[in-house]
């Protein structure tokens, strides 16, 4: 009998990821916007006149795929190019007064979203699937220096969630073995970092730039 993919975590995984895309598109369109484009004003509102190749590393997508968005949001007024200060041949991308404003209709859209697809989860769910969400990102990941503090932030949430996870732990697999498995996942971990930096290293010895894992992509105009 044929494995019934159907049933797999990760088909469930992109079945969510798709609706969820679905979803905030419809969300998107409401207030003039495409797919995508809700990521790079925001990463502008974090950080504004980022070059083009500085944007694309942060959103993890390729260069042309950015020259594209910018163009397009160009012409909605939503962000404007200009010469970067420290040289003339670099072109930082910048907010405009419009895209200032749109930040604050994508996060009303963003919370909005939110309380959709998490309808029906306990806060304590919520946590533990936001935490278990990065596992499997991490776990995906095609480079390591794609979301190099993902790691940092796992660790993170697992201090911030305190005894009640802790007690469930161990609860279920006894205080020894949940210790135990902490720290097989941690070395697990720190093999894993250690071999994606030393490949990076090799591909810089090489004169090749890690390729970034995905792209954002946009529905045709």
């Amino acid at each position: 009998m044929g494995f019934n993919y159907k049933k797999s975590i990760t088909f469930r995984l992109a079945q969510a990821a798709k609706a969820h895309r679905a979803r905030s598109g419809i969300h998107l369109a409401r207030i003039g916007m495409h797919p995508g484009q809700e990521a790079v004003l925001k990463t502008l509102a974090d950080t504004d006149g980022l070059t083009m190749s500085e944007l694309a590393a942060t959103l993890g997508v390729q260069p042309p795929t950015v020259t594209k968005m910018i163009t397009r949001m160009s012409g909605q007024r939503l962000v404007r190019r200009q010469a970067a200060e420290h040289d003339g041949r670099l072109a930082q991308v910048c907010l405009t007064d419009e895209g200032r404003a749109r930040v604050e209709l994508i996060d009303r859209c963003w919370k909005r979203l939110e309380r959709e697809a998490l309808a029906g989860l306990e806060d304590k769910d919520r946590k533990r699937l936001r935490k278990l969400l990065r596992v499997v990102e991490r776990n995906l990941a095609a480079s390591f220096f794609e979301d190099p503090t993902l790691d940092d932030e796992i660790d993170a949430e697992d201090l911030a969630a305190g005894g009640d996870d802790e007690a469930a732990e161990a609860a279920s697999l006894g205080a020894a073995s949940a210790a135990e498995v902490r720290a097989a996942d941690k070395a697990a971990r720190a093999k894993t970092a250690g071999k994606r930096v030393a490949a990076g290293k090799r591909a810089g010895k090489k004169g090749l730039d890690p390729k970034p894992a995905g792209k954002i992509s946009e529905p045709a105009a």
